[in-house]
């Protein structure tokens, strides 16, 4: 494909374990380059992407998993069966290497963040009744009682990215986003924000 042109880094995608037959054909050694966390290549599976766009999502707005060996990169399960493993790296925009920083020795678990979800925007009709200045809180990575899937679903990302401390450079606020909007007509759009860098709560 031709180059593409985004503020956003290259990803590798590293088959590092192969548990079981995957019709893809995947294995050890495979790699896999996404021009962004937009652009997956041709043929890409679904489900794979499925289990893996909080992951390159959080990446690229430059989130670290503290507790992996390099912190700017992860490891992913296929979520079928979890035939597949896949280490996820970012690639540097200028000399195409992989960056690199080393684990936090001082790391001691799980440091789940606070966060806030709130309607900023609604239009149409939506079947929860959630209207502008609606508000939710979270701690981590923990779902919401009550909340709508369909959103929650569309609103992990962009928590599970904040949790591991991601920035949106294009905020005015890079500790929040507000354009996370309803799958349903769009109907609804959310604005999720880091309230602080540490939750009382230690459990993600």
């Amino acid at each position: 494909m031709d180059e593409v042109k985004t503020p956003f880094p290259k990803l590798r995608l590293s088959v590092i374990n192969v548990y079981g037959e995957c019709y893809h054909g995947y294995k050890v050694g495979d790699e896999i380059i996404l021009e962004d966390f937009t652009h997956p290549p041709k043929h890409f599976c679904l489900g794979l992407a499925h289990a893996l766009f909080p992951v390159i999502y959080a990446l690229s707005f430059k989130a670290k998993f503290p507790f992996s060996e390099n912190q700017r990169a992860l490891k992913v399960t296929c979520p079928d069966g979890g035939k597949l493993e896949f280490e996820v790296e970012v690639l540097d925009k200028k000399d195409g290497k992989v960056e690199f920083v080393a684990k936090d020795q001082n790391e001691k678990g799980p440091q789940p963040k606070r966060m806030r979800i709130e309607v900023v925007k609604a239009k149409g009709k939506c079947s929860f009744g959630y209207k502008v200045g609606d508000k939710w809180e979270t701690v981590g990575l923990k779902c919401i009682p009550g909340f709508c899937g369909a959103a929650f679903h569309t609103a992990f990302p962009a928590l599970f990215a904040l949790n591991f401390g991601a920035k949106f450079f294009f905020m005015d606020n890079s500790d929040s986003i507000d354009t996370v909007t309803c799958p349903d007509a769009g109907n609804i759009v959310f604005k999720i924000t880091r309230l602080e860098d540490k939750a009382n709560n230690k459990s993600n």
